[in-house]
Order: structure tokens, then C-alpha cells, then sequence
């Protein structure tokens, strides 16, 4: 069961309406149907070039819901799902959360947000104590910055930090073989663009030293016009290039570099290429773009995910994405935990869900981990790989190595300050 609330009517015009006496006869029956039925919030972005991050959230999290209601609801509870568009803006993320709980009774929160609204709900959920799951941000810092740390809020989402020691050691690999040291960027400016792109350079030079970061952009997030950028990135003359824009700002700008033959001029690598969500809607797909995997069918190379990406799109008509994945494992992981705490109290599941290792078709070896000390999701299946115009669009992934992300993330961790 999902709920959407209607953006033209505002709260302070419905409390209008049903007036104070309305109010207090309503109380009672709010209580009795929440001993039935469990409202989890959700925030996310419904409207404008990113909607899909929303609405592909959004369907993966009914997906399963579905499937938990069906074997009985979380911990015995149906799960109502009360799903708010905060239009891609941080403030109206934070106003919509903080709403989800206060007014609509949401007892936990599933954050859809891109990165610059997780923050903002982060604060929400530190200031109201509801268990938060964020699903969508990718921002390093969000779990790995102990000034962020609070006990009720985890990370379901791959992590900056992540792809960019996979993404840097695949990208060193193919500098060395093919020469390539002079090296521009583009990414979004804000804290995941900037965030992933320093790491993905710190273990690109740590790779290959002889590496040399010439041109910088950092185009504004949903940014209309990438002609400026392409124009400046073309007349630094570098031999390869990097960007983590996703979305419609990736294909936006794919299509506009299009226009000028960039992609014809230098080796591409783009971290949120092989995703469908930029795979099926780019007008000219470029053959031969380096990519980390976002979410494809075919990898991990398992019955399990190919099943899972098949279901969605059988439901849906269109394929899953990156942020389909982190959501129904969200969902996967609540399941879990309400069931081994035999409660849908956020207290209780915070508990269980330190260290629980569940199975996931996304995992690397058939499950994944809610990582006990900062809260963030390892061991999903992580790797890079080039890709081509057509299905399966990245035929050959070059898995990451988890023993190698652990012990580089360490080393990263202790330079930041953050262990």
C-alpha cells in the first residue's frame, strides 16, 4: 500500500478543513490503525530531471513491500508506504521528513534522496531519534565521518569511496597500457561530486603516479547547459576524462558533448554509465565509456539478480536502476531485522541491524553486510567495465576485490581523521 500526498494541499489548509472536533475524533482511530498497520516515510525526488531517482526508488521499495506484506508484514505489521517529493531540494527534504513523522505518524524512514537532501534528512532523523535507512546517497562522508554518526540512521547505498578505489585501480590499469596521463574531470558540484571525484583521482595517481589531473569542471547539479564545460574540456586537450554526473544531468551532458565529438577524443571513464537509467535514454550511446556497474542484470552473473532485474521490469516496463537495487535491499534488511527482533520498534531494529549479513541477488557472493561501526552497506557486487551501444551493454565487469576495498578504505578512514 503506498501513499503519495497531494502537493496543492498544504497541511495548515487541511487542519483548516477538518477543524479541531474533527481532530480529536480522529485521534482514537489514528492509534487503533497503527497497532495494525506500520507507516514507513519516504522522501524523494518525484519531479523535474532527476524524478526518476524518485520513481525508481520508489517502485523497488513496493516491489517488496509487496512480498513482506504478503508473508505477513514487518514483524506481524502490513507496511503502509507514505511517499513525499521534495523536488530535489534539501529543505523541502528535511520539512517533508520531519512532516512524514510528526503529521502522517511515519515510524521509520526510508531516505530517497540524492546526497545534498540525505544530509538534511540525517538531521531530522538525529533530531527526532526515527530509525532512518538513507538508500540513494553516495556521499563518502555521510557514514564515514563520525560527526555524523548517530545510532538510528544507516546507509543501504555503495559508497563513494568504494567505487572510486575499484574505479581507480581499473582506470590506472588502462592509463598505463595506453599512456594516458593527462587527465580532466566533471562532476557535480556538491558534496557527493566532489567527494567521489578527489577519491577516485587519490587512488587513480596512487596507481599510476604519472598521472596529472589538467582541468577541473564542476557543472552546477541539474544544470541545463554543459556547453561552456565541454567547450573547456576540449580546449585543455586531455587524454582521458572523468565525471561522476548521473542521471539526467549524465545524459544531458552526453547528448551535448555528442554535438562536438568529445567522446571521440579522449577515453572516457564514467562512474554512473552503466546504469539503465543513462543506458536506454541517451540518444547516441558512445561505444567504449568506461564505467563502474550502477545496475545491470547480467552482474552480479547470477539466476538471482537476473530474476530480480526481470520481475521489475515485468511490473514496471522499464529495467531497475542503481538506486532500485539500494532500496529493496533497504527493505530486505528491515524484513530481516524486524523478524530477528521480533519488533517494529526502531530502537530494537537499530540493534539487530549492526553486523546483519542478509542473502541479496545484489551481493558479491549471494549476500551483503550492514557494517556494525559506521553503519554502511558492504559486500555488493562492485566492479568496471566498458561499455557497448546495445544489450548487455557492459559484457565483461572486472569485479572489485572487498579484501582490497577493506584495507584501502582503512588506510583512507585513518588519513581523514575520521578512525
Amino acid at each position: 500500500m503506498t501513499r503519495t500526498r497531494t502537493p496543492g494541499i498544504s497541511r495548515r489548509s487541511t487542519l483548516a478543513l477538518m477543524g479541531a472536533g474533527a481532530m480529536s475524533v480522529a485521534a482514537p482511530w489514528v492509534a487503533r490503525a497503527q497497532a495494525k498497520t506500520i507507516k514507513i516515510g519516504m522522501p524523494t525526488i518525484l519531479s523535474g530531471r532527476v524524478a526518476q531517482l524518485g520513481t525508481s526508488s520508489r517502485n523497488a521499495v513496493m516491489l517488496e513491500v509487496e512480498k513482506v506484506n504478503a508473508a505477513g508484514g514487518l514483524a506481524g505489521r502490513q507496511i503502509e508506504m507514505v511517499v513525499r517529493d521534495s523536488k530535489g531540494q534539501p529543505q523541502e527534504a528535511a520539512r517533508v521528513a520531519r512532516e512524514l513523522v510528526n503529521t502522517d505518524g511515519c515510524e521509520l524512514l526510508l531516505d530517497g534522496e540524492a546526497s545534498s537532501g540525505s544530509f538534511a534528512v540525517h538531521e531530522v532523523a538525529r533530531d527526532l531519534g526515527v530509525l532512518c535507512i538513507h538508500t540513494c546517497s553516495e556521499a563518502s562522508s555521510l557514514t564515514a565521518d563520525p560527526k555524523q554518526h548517530i545510532p538510528n540512521a544507516f546507509r543501504c547505498v555503495r559508497q563513494g569511496i568504494h567505487d572510486s578505489i575499484v574505479g581507480g585501480s581499473y582506470a590506472a590499469s588502462i592509463a598505463k597500457a595506453k599512456g594516458l596521463k593527462k587527465w580532466a574531470t566533471c562532476s557535480p558540484d556538491y558534496a557527493y561530486g566532489r567527494d567521489t571525484t578527489g577519491e577516485f583521482t587519490l587512488y587513480l595517481k596512487r596507481f599510476a603516479p604519472d598521472v596529472e589531473v589538467i582541468s577541473e569542471s564542476w557543472p552546477k547539479l541539474f544544470q541545463p547547459d554543459y556547453t561552456e564545460v565541454v567547450t573547456k574540456i576540449l580546449q585543455a586537450k586531455p587524454q582521458a576524462l572523468y565525471s561522476c554526473l548521473w542521471g539526467g544531468d549524465l545524459t544531458s551532458y552526453i547528448d551535448q558533448a555528442n554535438i562536438y565529438a568529445m567522446f571521440s577524443q579522449m577515453e572516457v571513464f564514467a562512474v554512473n554509465m552503466a546504469d539503465y537509467t543513462a543506458l536506454t535514454v541517451v540518444k547516441n550511446l558512445p561505444k567504449g565509456i568506461h564505467s563502474g556497474n550502477r545496475y545491470i542484470k547480467t552482474f552480479p552473473t547470477t539466476p538471482e539478480n537476473a530474476a530480480w532485474g526481470d520481475a521489475y521490469k515485468a511490473k514496471y516496463n522499464e529495467y531497475p536502476t542503481n538506486w532500485s537495487w539500494q532500496n529493496a535491499t533497504a527493505v530486505m534488511f528491515l524484513s530481516e531485522a524486524a523478524k530477528k527482533a521480533n519488533s517494529t520498534d526502531g530502537k530494537k531494529i537499530a540493534e539487530v541491524l549492526k553486523g546483519l549479513t542478509i542473502k541479496c541477488p545484489f551481493g558479491a557472493d549471494g549476500t551483503v553486510t550492514m557494517r556494525g561501526d559506521d553503519h554502511t552497506l558492504v559486500g555488493y557486487a562492485i566492479g568496471w567495465g566498458t561499455t557497448i551501444p546495445q544489450e548487455p551493454y557492459v559484457p565483461e565487469v572486472k569485479a572489485g576485490d572487498w579484501k582490497t576495498i577493506f584495507e584501502l578504505e582503512a588506510e583512507w578512514k585513518k588519513s581523514k581523521g575520521y578512525t
